[in-house]
């Protein structure tokens, strides 16, 4: 692990970011670039340390609805053989022609329609166990959607930052000296107003001989904006007052840091505050580097046209 051994003294470090100090004990990044901790966490069982809800409110939509396509085929698979096992003949309608496994296919689709509640009345149970088992599954199939339904409600009703980032964070010229840079904009059809945005670095330095993680805050040029319409250059100078001053090029090859963000803005459709996060590891950042402009006039300069593939956009030049 390459530890720096020194960094500017005029920059004050902080101790309120909530990450641990021991190097030593602290693998990886601080922050995935999702904006999710980089934490696994051990100690307890399983089911005692995943949250059901969440989980399912943030997994990929695809996922969530193969987990409702699963559920569903093997719940009525469940039920479909309880009717088999106390016998089809007790399931009027069904009939007894046939081979074993179109009956079992017919006592699937009667379980699929007392499940969903349609009850087409083609079939009808019979006997005290059968009427038990159907009335069972009913509930079990009005819970069931009931809960799916609350699920599919907090999926699209939750407030979400819907902002993407640029790959790289890059050193630029900045007013006769240097700058770190990362790009922000907002990718959707929604009106921000009232962004603000801290950034953090994280780097392992060494204090008396022991690699310690210290935490800085860094000054924008600014912080906050009225409204997240177009792109969002951030932009720390690397003053005398930075952490970063007297950086070389090798330093961000060789060295363990990170730059942390923290992005927040009211979303006047949710009327509400949303926040997204992410992180740039010092892998991460391109030396000598400026971006591109993502945005520009339509042809009859009646619209501002925003590129939101050109956020990674970025040429190489010189640095003073």
């Amino acid at each position: 692990m390459n530890i720096f051994k020194s960094i500017n003294n005029n920059a004050q470090s902080s101790t309120t970011t909530g990450f641990g100090s021991s190097a030593s004990s602290y693998g990886g990044r601080f922050i995935n670039k999702d904006g999710s901790a980089n934490i696994e966490k051990r100690g307890l069982s399983f089911f005692g340390r995943i949250s059901w809800y969440h989980t399912l409110v943030n997994m990929p939509g695809w996922k969530f609805l193969g987990i409702i396509f699963l559920f569903y085929t093997i719940i009525n698979f469940i039920f479909a053989l309880l009717y088999y096992s106390i016998g089809v003949e007790n399931l009027n309608g069904i009939g007894t022609a046939g081979s074993e496994w179109v009956k079992f296919g017919k006592a699937y689709f009667f379980s699929a329609q007392t499940f969903t509640t349609v009850g087409y009345g083609h079939i009808s149970p019979t006997g005290v166990i059968t009427s038990a088992v159907a009335a069972t599954e009913a509930l079990t199939g009005l819970l069931s959607f009931a809960i799916a339904t609350g699920l599919f409600y907090g999926r699209f009703s939750r407030p979400k930052a819907h902002l993407i980032f640029s790959h790289n964070a890059l050193i630029s010229p900045y007013k006769g000296g240097k700058a770190i840079m990362m790009r922000v904009a907002s990718h959707k059809n929604t009106n921000l107003l009232d962004a603000e945005v801290r950034v953090t670095l994280g780097i392992v330095v060494e204090e008396n001989g022991i690699p310690v993680n210290k935490f800085y805050q860094l000054p924008l040029e600014m912080n906050k904006i009225s409204s997240m319409s177009l792109s969002w250059t951030l932009v720390h100078p690397i003053d005398e007052n930075s952490p970063l001053h007297g950086f070389a090029e090798e330093d961000f090859r060789l060295i363990e840091g990170e730059f942390i963000l923290y992005v927040k803005a009211f979303d006047d459709l949710y009327s509400n505050t949303v926040a997204i996060s992410t992180s740039y590891t010092f892998d991460e950042v391109v030396y000598g580097a400026k971006f591109e402009m993502m945005y520009d006039e339509n042809d009859d300069q009646s619209k501002t046209i925003l590129y939101l593939d050109k956020i990674n956009n970025f040429r190489k030049v010189e640095l003073p």
